[in-house]
């Protein structure tokens, strides 16, 4: 392993006092601990209580999303996304190759089975030009409808991923979706804050989800959201992610199949905390991001950059070494000195559960796989470099 790799790990390890020195971690203050025990005391701590409306609107008003849908989790918002855009048993639904599997899950989830795409190296997001040669090669038009040449089924929609909270090239994405009629989820969960064109991403699309875990930019334990424009599908998400209970003095029915999706008001408490200091923790982060670059600029270090015409929340800081080898000595080194650098997630396609799916011409994700490896990158992190 290369002496600048090595470098740069001692000095993280050097520049924090912890015995172990996490991926990317929570840091909780007294306001915090006051709204959750407010939340207690009020003993509206399940899916009723006005904190979870205090945090849709707050989310509304950081993305400028129309509407904005809390739900327990950022997979659960991404499976309700699914069902909004109509994925159904024997559709199919484009996405990309590098995600977490929560991603290729939640199309699991509704019986539709993922095809795999290229991921573009600048954006580590779907890449556009794999997409469009996908559909000129493999997909044709009829009655409005986008079908899969090699299966015959219908591809219902397309969900690209904000990795690491660097946005993908989403117009370019969006314009291939419209032409060939698919509608665009945007799998937003790792990127609250980042902005494509002076533009919320999350909000390009027919509908997206984002997530609130506890290794997020900001947290509510668990938690996520769905976001958008129509209000018709608002209307639909929050019915169906309540059970799809019937509005009623004091009956209990239900009118079609729904899930128990709703965050709870003692997860909205924890999280209201922090949105309210969104832009405070938003700076830290890509302040740190920006040690970061400076040092591996002068080391020689390759860092993922936001991309051009980005704001990128710098959710996880990147480096790319150069090859898989360096990349598992540098794993290891960072493990020995107890920092917790860490590689990308194995590719979907590889996983026992989607290798019998399709995947097109995945070289750029097979790269990243080999060669990513990610930086500590929790917004209280201090980083004392000589540069």
């Amino acid at each position: 392993m290369q002496q600048r790799f090595k470098d740069l790990i001692t000095a993280i390890r050097e520049s924090n006092g912890y015995d172990s020195i996490s991926l990317h971690e929570p840091k909780f203050n007294e306001s915090d601990k006051k709204t959750v025990l407010n939340c207690i005391d009020s003993s509206y701590v399940s899916s009723v209580g006005e904190n979870v409306r205090k945090v849709e609107s707050k989310l509304q008003e950081i993305t400028g999303s129309k509407y904005a849908i809390a739900t327990s989790t950022g997979t659960a918002a991404l499976h309700t996304s699914l069902i909004l855009a109509k994925v159904t048993v024997d559709s199919e639904v484009l996405t990309q190759s590098l995600s977490f599997i929560a991603t290729a899950n939640a199309i699991s989830y509704c019986g539709a089975k993922p095809i795999f795409i290229d991921i573009d190296l600048e954006t580590m997001g779907m890449c556009p030009k794999s997409l469009k040669l996908f559909l000129e090669k493999n997909a044709f038009l009829k009655k409005g409808k986008c079908f899969n040449k090699l299966s015959g089924k219908v591809i219902a929609a397309c969900v690209p991923v904000h990795t690491f909270g660097h946005p993908a090239k989403i117009d370019a994405i969006l314009e291939i979706c419209n032409e060939w009629n698919i509608s665009l989820i945007e799998d937003a969960a790792e990127s609250l804050g980042s902005r494509y064109l002076d533009k919320h991403t999350g909000t390009f699309g027919l509908i997206s989800a984002t997530s609130f875990n506890g290794n997020k930019i900001v947290t509510a334990g668990g938690g996520g959201c769905v976001f958008t424009n129509s209000e018709e599908l608002a209307i639909k998400a929050r019915h169906i992610t309540t059970t799809a209970r019937l509005i009623h003095p004091w009956e209990i029915g239900h009118d079609e199949i729904g899930f128990n999706y709703r965050m709870p008001n003692i997860n909205a408490s924890l999280l209201l905390s922090q949105l309210n200091r969104f832009s405070e923790i938003l700076s830290k982060k890509r302040s740190l991001s920006h040690r970061y670059h400076q040092y591996c600029k002068e080391s020689g270090i390759n860092f993922l950059c936001e991309p051009k015409k980005t704001y990128s929340n710098y959710w996880l800081n990147q480096i790319m070494v150069d090859n898989l080898e360096e990349r598992n000595q540098v794993l290891s080194y960072g493990h020995k000195l107890g920092v917790q650098v860490r590689p990308c997630w194995q590719l979907l396609p590889s996983l026992k559960m989607y290798k019998n799916c399709y995947q097109f011409n995945i070289v750029n994700a097979k790269k990243a796989y080999e060669t990513l490896v990610s930086l500590p990158s929790s917004p209280h992190l201090k980083l004392e470099f000589n540069i």
